[in-house]
Protein backbone atom coordinates (compact mmCIF):
# COMPACT_ATOMS: atom_id res chain seq x y z
CA UNK A 1 0.00 0.00 0.00
CA UNK A 2 1.24 3.54 -1.26
CA UNK A 3 1.73 6.10 1.99
CA UNK A 4 -1.03 8.76 0.59
CA UNK A 5 -4.32 7.35 -0.94
CA UNK A 6 -3.93 10.90 -2.96
CA UNK A 7 -0.86 12.56 -3.71
CA UNK A 8 -0.64 15.36 -6.05
CA UNK A 9 2.26 16.87 -7.01
CA UNK A 10 4.11 20.26 -8.55
CA UNK A 11 0.20 20.94 -10.45
CA UNK A 12 0.34 24.05 -11.75
CA UNK A 13 -2.73 25.78 -13.45
CA UNK A 14 -3.22 28.55 -15.58
CA UNK A 15 -6.23 30.71 -16.99
CA UNK A 16 -5.87 34.05 -18.52
CA UNK A 17 -4.67 36.62 -16.89
CA UNK A 18 -4.23 34.80 -13.51
CA UNK A 19 -2.22 31.44 -11.93
CA UNK A 20 -4.68 30.02 -10.18
CA UNK A 21 -2.34 26.51 -8.79
CA UNK A 22 1.23 27.64 -8.70
CA UNK A 23 3.47 24.22 -8.23
CA UNK A 24 0.97 23.41 -5.93
CA UNK A 25 0.84 20.25 -3.46
CA UNK A 26 -1.64 18.09 -1.53
CA UNK A 27 -0.99 14.47 -0.19
CA UNK A 28 -3.98 12.84 1.71
CA UNK A 29 -3.44 9.41 4.09
CA UNK A 30 -5.93 6.54 4.65
CA UNK A 31 -8.05 6.98 7.27
CA UNK A 32 -6.98 10.62 7.57
CA UNK A 33 -8.94 14.09 7.91
CA UNK A 34 -6.88 16.93 6.32
CA UNK A 35 -8.39 20.49 6.59
CA UNK A 36 -7.64 22.46 3.78
CA UNK A 37 -7.87 26.59 4.44
CA UNK A 38 -6.91 29.12 2.55
CA UNK A 39 -8.37 32.89 1.74
CA UNK A 40 -10.74 33.39 -0.78
CA UNK A 41 -9.10 33.37 -3.99
CA UNK A 42 -6.45 31.12 -3.00
CA UNK A 43 -6.89 28.52 -5.57
CA UNK A 44 -9.02 26.19 -3.35
CA UNK A 45 -11.64 26.08 -5.60
CA UNK A 46 -9.15 25.05 -8.73
CA UNK A 47 -7.41 22.61 -6.45
CA UNK A 48 -10.95 20.79 -6.04
CA UNK A 49 -11.90 20.99 -10.00
CA UNK A 50 -8.43 19.46 -10.50
CA UNK A 51 -8.56 16.78 -8.29
CA UNK A 52 -12.28 15.76 -9.42
CA UNK A 53 -11.83 15.67 -12.95
CA UNK A 54 -13.11 19.27 -13.80
CA UNK A 55 -10.46 20.88 -14.70
CA UNK A 56 -6.76 19.49 -16.10
CA UNK A 57 -3.92 20.83 -14.86
CA UNK A 58 -1.27 22.17 -17.62
CA UNK A 59 1.37 20.76 -15.40
CA UNK A 60 1.92 18.39 -12.53
CA UNK A 61 0.86 14.85 -11.20
CA UNK A 62 -1.79 13.28 -10.04
CA UNK A 63 -1.55 9.49 -7.96
CA UNK A 64 -3.72 7.19 -6.50
CA UNK A 65 -2.63 4.32 -4.61
CA UNK A 66 0.68 5.36 -5.48
CA UNK A 67 -0.54 4.77 -8.84
CA UNK A 68 -0.17 7.99 -11.21
CA UNK A 69 -3.28 8.97 -12.95
CA UNK A 70 -4.73 11.41 -15.44
CA UNK A 71 -7.97 12.76 -15.46
CA UNK A 72 -10.19 13.94 -18.58
CA UNK A 73 -13.46 14.32 -17.14
CA UNK A 74 -15.39 13.94 -13.29
CA UNK A 75 -15.93 10.29 -14.32
CA UNK A 76 -12.50 9.37 -14.67
CA UNK A 77 -12.07 11.03 -11.30
CA UNK A 78 -14.53 9.12 -9.68
CA UNK A 79 -13.34 5.84 -10.78
CA UNK A 80 -10.15 6.15 -9.60
CA UNK A 81 -12.06 6.60 -6.16
CA UNK A 82 -12.15 10.82 -5.47
CA UNK A 83 -15.58 12.34 -4.61
CA UNK A 84 -16.71 15.67 -4.08
CA UNK A 85 -19.39 17.09 -1.70
CA UNK A 86 -20.05 20.53 -3.08
CA UNK A 87 -20.62 23.47 -0.76
CA UNK A 88 -23.87 23.88 -3.28
CA UNK A 89 -25.24 20.89 -3.20
CA UNK A 90 -25.92 18.86 -6.65
CA UNK A 91 -29.44 17.59 -5.32
CA UNK A 92 -32.53 17.10 -7.63
CA UNK A 93 -35.07 18.10 -4.83
CA UNK A 94 -38.10 16.35 -7.14
CA UNK A 95 -36.30 12.99 -7.55
CA UNK A 96 -36.50 10.80 -4.71
CA UNK A 97 -33.35 9.61 -2.27
CA UNK A 98 -32.71 6.80 -4.10
CA UNK A 99 -32.95 8.13 -7.39
CA UNK A 100 -29.97 10.87 -6.08
CA UNK A 101 -27.79 8.25 -4.60
CA UNK A 102 -27.98 5.84 -7.59
CA UNK A 103 -28.34 8.51 -10.61
CA UNK A 104 -26.22 7.51 -13.64
CA UNK A 105 -25.32 4.18 -11.45
CA UNK A 106 -28.17 2.55 -12.08
CA UNK A 107 -29.15 -1.25 -11.25
CA UNK A 108 -30.85 -2.82 -13.69
CA UNK A 109 -33.12 -6.12 -13.43
CA UNK A 110 -33.34 -7.10 -17.10
CA UNK A 111 -33.93 -4.21 -19.46
CA UNK A 112 -36.41 -2.01 -16.42
CA UNK A 113 -34.37 -0.48 -13.25
CA UNK A 114 -34.35 -2.58 -10.02
CA UNK A 115 -35.94 -0.22 -7.60
CA UNK A 116 -36.51 -3.05 -5.10
CA UNK A 117 -32.74 -3.57 -5.06
CA UNK A 118 -31.95 0.15 -5.17
CA UNK A 119 -33.69 1.10 -2.70
CA UNK A 120 -32.76 -1.38 -0.50
CA UNK A 121 -29.05 -0.28 -0.76
CA UNK A 122 -30.09 3.00 -0.71
CA UNK A 123 -31.43 2.68 3.12
CA UNK A 124 -28.29 0.46 3.70
CA UNK A 125 -26.04 3.14 3.05
CA UNK A 126 -28.21 6.21 4.61
CA UNK A 127 -28.14 3.85 7.83
CA UNK A 128 -24.63 3.41 7.89
CA UNK A 129 -24.92 7.21 7.67
CA UNK A 130 -26.49 7.77 10.72
CA UNK A 131 -29.99 8.56 8.84
CA UNK A 132 -33.60 6.30 9.06
CA UNK A 133 -34.99 7.57 6.37
CA UNK A 134 -37.38 6.61 3.37
CA UNK A 135 -35.46 6.23 0.03
CA UNK A 136 -38.27 6.78 -2.09
CA UNK A 137 -39.40 9.81 -0.60
CA UNK A 138 -38.37 13.41 -2.89
CA UNK A 139 -35.01 14.81 -1.36
CA UNK A 140 -36.15 18.11 -1.59
CA UNK A 141 -38.44 17.06 1.29
CA UNK A 142 -36.03 17.00 3.91
CA UNK A 143 -33.79 19.08 5.34
CA UNK A 144 -30.10 20.56 4.64
CA UNK A 145 -28.31 17.81 6.85
CA UNK A 146 -29.94 15.14 5.43
CA UNK A 147 -29.47 16.39 1.96
CA UNK A 148 -25.55 16.59 2.45
CA UNK A 149 -25.92 13.04 3.74
CA UNK A 150 -27.27 11.85 0.43
CA UNK A 151 -24.21 12.89 -1.96
CA UNK A 152 -22.29 11.59 0.90
CA UNK A 153 -24.07 8.47 0.84
CA UNK A 154 -23.24 8.83 -3.19
CA UNK A 155 -19.42 8.84 -2.73
CA UNK A 156 -19.47 6.06 -0.05
CA UNK A 157 -21.96 3.89 -3.27
CA UNK A 158 -18.80 4.44 -5.70
CA UNK A 159 -16.49 3.35 -2.88
CA UNK A 160 -14.76 6.59 -2.60
CA UNK A 161 -10.72 6.65 -1.09
CA UNK A 162 -11.12 9.81 -0.69
CA UNK A 163 -14.14 12.16 -0.09
CA UNK A 164 -13.59 16.16 -0.48
CA UNK A 165 -16.36 18.24 1.68
CA UNK A 166 -16.15 21.86 0.43
CA UNK A 167 -17.67 24.23 3.21
CA UNK A 168 -20.05 21.20 4.66
CA UNK A 169 -20.93 23.08 7.44
CA UNK A 170 -21.94 26.66 5.88
CA UNK A 171 -25.74 26.06 5.83
CA UNK A 172 -26.13 23.30 8.74
CA UNK A 173 -28.02 23.73 12.09
CA UNK A 174 -25.84 23.13 14.97
CA UNK A 175 -26.98 19.07 15.16
CA UNK A 176 -26.79 18.91 11.68
CA UNK A 177 -23.31 19.74 12.30
CA UNK A 178 -22.56 17.62 15.08
CA UNK A 179 -24.16 14.25 12.65
CA UNK A 180 -21.84 15.62 10.11
CA UNK A 181 -19.15 15.14 12.22
CA UNK A 182 -19.54 12.03 13.60
CA UNK A 183 -20.26 10.82 10.42
CA UNK A 184 -16.57 12.20 9.02
CA UNK A 185 -14.93 10.35 12.19
CA UNK A 186 -17.23 6.90 10.95
CA UNK A 187 -15.41 7.19 7.51
CA UNK A 188 -12.20 7.85 8.31
CA UNK A 189 -12.29 4.60 10.96
CA UNK A 190 -13.36 2.79 7.20
CA UNK A 191 -9.81 4.11 5.70
CA UNK A 192 -11.48 6.48 3.68
CA UNK A 193 -9.45 9.84 3.18
CA UNK A 194 -11.21 12.94 3.73
CA UNK A 195 -10.47 16.51 2.55
CA UNK A 196 -12.42 18.81 4.70
CA UNK A 197 -12.63 22.47 3.42
CA UNK A 198 -13.31 24.77 6.65
CA UNK A 199 -13.00 28.42 7.12
CA UNK A 200 -14.11 27.71 10.61
CA UNK A 201 -10.71 27.40 12.48
CA UNK A 202 -12.89 25.69 15.37
CA UNK A 203 -13.93 22.89 12.86
CA UNK A 204 -10.49 22.38 12.07
CA UNK A 205 -9.05 21.76 15.61
CA UNK A 206 -12.22 19.43 16.47
CA UNK A 207 -11.80 17.28 13.87
CA UNK A 208 -8.93 17.07 11.41
CA UNK A 209 -5.53 15.24 11.91
CA UNK A 210 -3.38 17.59 10.02
CA UNK A 211 -4.16 20.78 8.46
CA UNK A 212 -2.78 22.86 4.92
CA UNK A 213 -2.86 25.99 4.31
CA UNK A 214 -2.72 27.34 1.03
CA UNK A 215 -2.17 31.14 -0.13
CA UNK A 216 -2.27 32.97 -3.18
CA UNK A 217 -2.39 30.01 -5.63
CA UNK A 218 0.85 28.17 -3.66
CA UNK A 219 1.45 25.85 -1.15
CA UNK A 220 2.74 27.47 2.04
CA UNK A 221 2.48 24.69 5.44
CA UNK A 222 0.80 21.21 6.34
CA UNK A 223 1.25 20.41 9.92
CA UNK A 224 -0.13 18.21 12.55
CA UNK A 225 -3.02 20.39 13.79
CA UNK A 226 -0.99 20.30 17.23
CA UNK A 227 1.24 22.13 16.09
CA UNK A 228 -1.07 24.91 14.88
CA UNK A 229 -3.10 27.55 17.04
CA UNK A 230 -5.33 30.47 15.55
CA UNK A 231 -2.46 32.39 15.73
CA UNK A 232 -0.17 30.72 13.15
CA UNK A 233 -3.15 29.28 10.96
CA UNK A 234 -4.50 33.05 10.54
CA UNK A 235 -0.54 33.73 9.94
CA UNK A 236 0.00 31.40 7.35
CA UNK A 237 -3.28 31.77 5.49
CA UNK A 238 -3.36 35.99 4.80
CA UNK A 239 0.45 36.36 5.25
CA UNK A 240 0.17 38.87 8.28
CA UNK A 241 -1.41 39.09 12.19
CA UNK A 242 -4.66 39.63 12.66
CA UNK A 243 -4.64 41.49 16.13
CA UNK A 244 -7.93 41.64 16.59
CA UNK A 245 -10.52 39.67 14.49
CA UNK A 246 -13.32 41.57 15.79
CA UNK A 247 -12.33 45.21 14.78
CA UNK A 248 -15.40 46.96 16.87
CA UNK A 249 -15.55 50.42 16.31
CA UNK A 250 -18.33 52.62 18.01
CA UNK A 251 -20.22 55.33 16.12
CA UNK A 252 -22.49 57.84 17.99
CA UNK A 253 -26.32 56.50 18.73
CA UNK A 254 -28.68 58.65 16.98
CA UNK A 255 -32.06 58.52 15.94
CA UNK A 256 -34.61 55.32 15.62
CA UNK A 257 -33.89 54.79 11.55
CA UNK A 258 -35.80 52.02 11.75
CA UNK A 259 -39.03 50.56 13.95
CA UNK A 260 -41.19 47.91 13.40
CA UNK A 261 -44.12 46.42 15.54
CA UNK A 262 -46.35 43.18 15.56
CA UNK A 263 -44.95 42.17 11.98
CA UNK A 264 -47.14 39.04 12.09
CA UNK A 265 -46.83 36.48 9.02
CA UNK A 266 -49.05 33.39 9.41
CA UNK A 267 -47.00 30.68 10.67
CA UNK A 268 -43.86 32.33 10.44
CA UNK A 269 -43.41 35.82 12.41
CA UNK A 270 -45.90 36.24 15.46
CA UNK A 271 -45.88 40.20 16.49
CA UNK A 272 -41.94 40.70 15.97
CA UNK A 273 -41.50 44.24 17.51
CA UNK A 274 -37.95 46.48 17.85
CA UNK A 275 -36.20 48.95 17.16
CA UNK A 276 -32.65 49.97 15.29
CA UNK A 277 -30.64 52.95 15.57
CA UNK A 278 -28.08 55.16 13.57
CA UNK A 279 -24.68 54.99 14.16
CA UNK A 280 -25.37 51.39 15.50
CA UNK A 281 -24.78 47.39 14.86
CA UNK A 282 -28.36 45.60 15.96
CA UNK A 283 -27.76 41.99 16.12
CA UNK A 284 -30.07 39.11 15.03
CA UNK A 285 -29.52 36.07 16.88
CA UNK A 286 -31.22 32.64 17.50
CA UNK A 287 -31.27 29.42 16.33
CA UNK A 288 -31.99 28.00 12.80
CA UNK A 289 -35.77 28.66 11.91
CA UNK A 290 -35.85 31.30 14.60
CA UNK A 291 -37.23 33.71 12.05
CA UNK A 292 -34.67 35.91 11.53
CA UNK A 293 -34.62 36.14 7.96
CA UNK A 294 -38.09 36.00 7.13
CA UNK A 295 -38.41 39.12 9.71
CA UNK A 296 -35.84 41.01 7.13
CA UNK A 297 -37.22 39.78 4.03
CA UNK A 298 -40.60 40.89 5.09
CA UNK A 299 -39.01 44.13 5.98
CA UNK A 300 -37.49 44.53 2.69
CA UNK A 301 -41.05 43.42 1.00
CA UNK A 302 -39.55 40.15 -0.49
CA UNK A 303 -42.06 38.55 1.67
CA UNK A 304 -46.36 39.94 2.39
CA UNK A 305 -47.47 40.24 5.56
CA UNK A 306 -50.07 40.05 7.22
CA UNK A 307 -50.07 42.34 9.98
CA UNK A 308 -47.61 44.75 11.30
CA UNK A 309 -46.51 48.33 10.60
CA UNK A 310 -42.99 49.56 9.44
CA UNK A 311 -41.65 53.10 10.57
CA UNK A 312 -38.33 54.70 8.86
CA UNK A 313 -37.39 57.64 10.59
CA UNK A 314 -40.25 57.79 12.32
CA UNK A 315 -42.26 57.86 9.50
CA UNK A 316 -44.96 55.08 8.48
CA UNK A 317 -43.92 53.04 5.14
CA UNK A 318 -45.76 50.88 3.21
CA UNK A 319 -43.37 48.48 1.65
CA UNK A 320 -44.81 45.90 -1.11
CA UNK A 321 -41.41 45.34 -2.98
CA UNK A 322 -38.08 45.28 -3.01
CA UNK A 323 -38.18 48.53 -5.08
CA UNK A 324 -40.11 49.72 -2.32
CA UNK A 325 -37.69 49.06 0.42
CA UNK A 326 -34.34 50.51 -1.68
CA UNK A 327 -36.89 53.59 -2.22
CA UNK A 328 -37.38 54.20 1.64
CA UNK A 329 -33.49 53.66 2.16
CA UNK A 330 -33.08 49.85 2.68
CA UNK A 331 -30.77 47.66 1.80
CA UNK A 332 -30.73 43.93 2.13
CA UNK A 333 -27.73 41.72 1.76
CA UNK A 334 -29.35 38.76 1.68
CA UNK A 335 -27.92 34.94 3.33
CA UNK A 336 -28.26 33.35 -1.06
CA UNK A 337 -26.29 35.49 -2.76
CA UNK A 338 -25.46 33.62 -5.74
CA UNK A 339 -29.41 33.23 -5.89
CA UNK A 340 -30.99 36.46 -5.09
CA UNK A 341 -27.55 38.79 -4.46
CA UNK A 342 -25.85 38.44 -7.85
CA UNK A 343 -26.52 38.26 -11.80
CA UNK A 344 -23.50 35.34 -11.82
CA UNK A 345 -23.30 35.90 -15.87
CA UNK A 346 -22.50 39.42 -15.81
CA UNK A 347 -19.60 41.55 -14.77
CA UNK A 348 -18.28 42.53 -11.64
CA UNK A 349 -19.10 46.26 -13.09
CA UNK A 350 -22.41 45.47 -13.72
CA UNK A 351 -23.06 43.69 -10.40
CA UNK A 352 -21.94 46.83 -8.51
CA UNK A 353 -24.33 49.17 -10.06
CA UNK A 354 -27.14 46.65 -9.80
CA UNK A 355 -29.11 48.56 -7.30
CA UNK A 356 -28.05 51.79 -7.80
CA UNK A 357 -28.30 52.75 -11.56
CA UNK A 358 -29.79 55.99 -10.85
CA UNK A 359 -26.42 57.29 -9.34
CA UNK A 360 -24.48 56.80 -11.83
CA UNK A 361 -26.06 58.11 -14.70
CA UNK A 362 -25.90 61.09 -16.39
CA UNK A 363 -29.09 62.13 -18.30
CA UNK A 364 -30.72 58.99 -20.28
CA UNK A 365 -26.90 57.09 -20.19
CA UNK A 366 -24.60 55.60 -17.51
CA UNK A 367 -21.81 57.58 -16.56
CA UNK A 368 -19.18 54.79 -17.66
CA UNK A 369 -16.06 56.98 -15.83
CA UNK A 370 -18.02 56.94 -12.67
CA UNK A 371 -18.89 53.32 -12.84
CA UNK A 372 -14.93 52.45 -13.29
CA UNK A 373 -13.93 54.83 -10.63
CA UNK A 374 -16.25 53.57 -7.64
CA UNK A 375 -16.13 50.05 -8.90
CA UNK A 376 -11.95 50.04 -8.65
CA UNK A 377 -12.99 51.53 -5.15
CA UNK A 378 -14.82 48.95 -4.02
CA UNK A 379 -12.11 46.10 -5.47
CA UNK A 380 -9.26 48.16 -3.56
CA UNK A 381 -11.01 48.46 -0.44
CA UNK A 382 -13.29 45.19 -0.26
CA UNK A 383 -9.72 43.15 -1.65
CA UNK A 384 -11.87 41.94 -4.55
CA UNK A 385 -9.21 38.85 -5.70
CA UNK A 386 -10.05 39.74 -10.30
CA UNK A 387 -7.87 40.36 -13.17
CA UNK A 388 -10.55 42.82 -13.93
CA UNK A 389 -13.73 45.06 -13.16
CA UNK A 390 -14.84 43.13 -16.41
CA UNK A 391 -14.40 39.76 -14.66
CA UNK A 392 -17.37 37.30 -14.79
CA UNK A 393 -19.06 37.20 -11.09
CA UNK A 394 -20.02 33.30 -11.40
CA UNK A 395 -15.82 33.31 -12.20
CA UNK A 396 -14.75 34.41 -8.70
CA UNK A 397 -14.63 32.32 -5.29
CA UNK A 398 -17.38 32.46 -3.09
CA UNK A 399 -15.91 35.06 -0.86
CA UNK A 400 -14.85 37.18 -3.79
CA UNK A 401 -19.01 37.34 -4.79
CA UNK A 402 -19.72 38.34 -1.60
CA UNK A 403 -17.78 40.87 -1.05
CA UNK A 404 -19.30 42.10 -5.00
CA UNK A 405 -22.78 41.97 -3.13
CA UNK A 406 -21.72 44.22 -0.17
CA UNK A 407 -20.28 46.69 -2.59
CA UNK A 408 -23.23 46.86 -4.68
CA UNK A 409 -25.33 47.59 -1.76
CA UNK A 410 -23.01 50.05 -0.64
CA UNK A 411 -23.01 52.08 -3.86
CA UNK A 412 -27.02 52.09 -2.85
CA UNK A 413 -26.21 54.79 -0.64
CA UNK A 414 -28.62 53.82 1.94
CA UNK A 415 -29.77 54.61 5.54
CA UNK A 416 -30.76 51.16 6.67
CA UNK A 417 -28.26 48.60 5.88
CA UNK A 418 -29.24 44.77 6.52
CA UNK A 419 -26.82 42.10 6.17
CA UNK A 420 -28.02 38.17 6.56
CA UNK A 421 -24.86 36.43 7.68
CA UNK A 422 -22.51 38.34 5.60
CA UNK A 423 -19.45 36.43 6.25
CA UNK A 424 -20.75 32.77 5.77
CA UNK A 425 -18.46 31.41 3.72
CA UNK A 426 -15.70 33.43 4.01
CA UNK A 427 -12.11 33.39 5.50
CA UNK A 428 -10.79 36.05 8.67
CA UNK A 429 -9.23 37.67 7.00
CA UNK A 430 -11.84 38.80 4.46
CA UNK A 431 -14.43 38.98 7.40
CA UNK A 432 -12.47 41.80 9.08
CA UNK A 433 -12.69 43.89 5.94
CA UNK A 434 -16.24 43.07 5.97
CA UNK A 435 -16.56 44.23 9.87
CA UNK A 436 -14.61 47.19 8.87
CA UNK A 437 -17.34 48.20 5.90
CA UNK A 438 -19.57 48.14 9.01
CA UNK A 439 -17.58 50.01 11.21
CA UNK A 440 -17.46 52.98 8.22
CA UNK A 441 -20.93 52.53 7.97
CA UNK A 442 -21.99 53.10 11.33
CA UNK A 443 -19.40 56.18 11.90
CA UNK A 444 -21.08 58.04 8.67
CA UNK A 445 -23.94 57.35 11.14
CA UNK A 446 -26.13 54.62 8.85
CA UNK A 447 -28.27 51.73 10.75
CA UNK A 448 -26.69 48.70 10.39
CA UNK A 449 -28.69 45.64 11.17
CA UNK A 450 -26.43 42.38 11.17
CA UNK A 451 -27.99 38.63 11.44
CA UNK A 452 -25.43 36.25 12.24
CA UNK A 453 -24.91 32.21 13.25
CA UNK A 454 -21.84 32.44 14.79
CA UNK A 455 -21.81 33.88 18.22
CA UNK A 456 -18.37 35.47 18.36
CA UNK A 457 -19.46 37.32 15.89
CA UNK A 458 -22.95 39.12 17.24
CA UNK A 459 -20.63 39.52 20.56
CA UNK A 460 -17.60 40.88 18.54
CA UNK A 461 -20.15 43.44 16.29
CA UNK A 462 -22.98 44.02 18.15
CA UNK A 463 -24.06 47.17 20.16
CA UNK A 464 -27.67 45.67 20.68
CA UNK A 465 -28.83 42.21 20.36
CA UNK A 466 -32.08 40.98 19.59
CA UNK A 467 -32.80 37.24 20.35
CA UNK A 468 -35.37 35.36 18.26
CA UNK A 469 -37.03 31.53 18.60
CA UNK A 470 -40.00 30.32 16.50
CA UNK A 471 -40.70 33.56 15.01
CA UNK A 472 -40.87 35.72 17.99
CA UNK A 473 -38.44 38.17 19.90
CA UNK A 474 -37.42 36.37 23.28
CA UNK A 475 -35.17 38.95 24.24
CA UNK A 476 -33.26 42.48 24.13
CA UNK A 477 -29.76 43.00 25.30
CA UNK A 478 -27.70 45.57 25.67
CA UNK A 479 -23.68 45.70 25.21
CA UNK A 480 -23.22 46.82 28.74
CA UNK A 481 -25.69 44.67 29.99
CA UNK A 482 -24.70 41.61 32.32
CA UNK A 483 -26.50 39.10 29.68
CA UNK A 484 -24.23 40.35 26.90
CA UNK A 485 -22.69 37.43 27.18
CA UNK A 486 -22.80 33.74 25.14
CA UNK A 487 -24.54 32.08 27.68
CA UNK A 488 -27.38 33.98 28.48
CA UNK A 489 -28.22 34.64 24.17
CA UNK A 490 -28.39 30.93 24.09
CA UNK A 491 -30.38 30.68 26.63
CA UNK A 492 -32.70 33.29 25.57
CA UNK A 493 -32.28 31.73 21.87
CA UNK A 494 -33.46 28.16 23.16
CA UNK A 495 -36.65 30.32 25.22
CA UNK A 496 -35.15 30.58 28.73
CA UNK A 497 -36.06 34.39 30.17
CA UNK A 498 -33.44 36.41 31.11
CA UNK A 499 -35.43 38.13 33.76
CA UNK A 500 -33.34 39.00 37.19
Amino acid sequence: MAEYIVELKDCTKRFPGVVALNHMQLAVKPGEILGLIGENGAGKSTLIKVLTGVHKADEGEIYVNGVKQEFHNPNDSAAAGIACVYQELNIEKLLSVTDNIFINKWLHKGFLLDYDAMHKKAREVMLSLGQDVDPTKPAGTFGMGIQQMIEIAKAVLIDAKMIIMDEPTSSLGEKEVEQLMKTCRDLKARGIGIVFVSHKLEELFELCDRVEVIRDGQYIDTRPIDQWDNDSLIQAMVGRTLDNQFPKEFGKKGECFLKVENLTVGGVLNNVSFEAYGGQILGLSGLVGAGRTETVRAIFGADPLDGGKIYVKGKEVHIKSPKQAIEAGIALLTEDRKGSGLVLDQTIRTNLILASFKHHSSGMFLDERKIEETGQGHINALRIKTPSIDEIVGQLSGGNQQKVVIGKWINSDAEIYIFDEPTRGIDVGAKVEVYNVMNDLVKKGKCVIMISSEMPEILGMSDRVIVMRGGKVMAEVERDSKHFNQEDIMKAAWGGSLDD
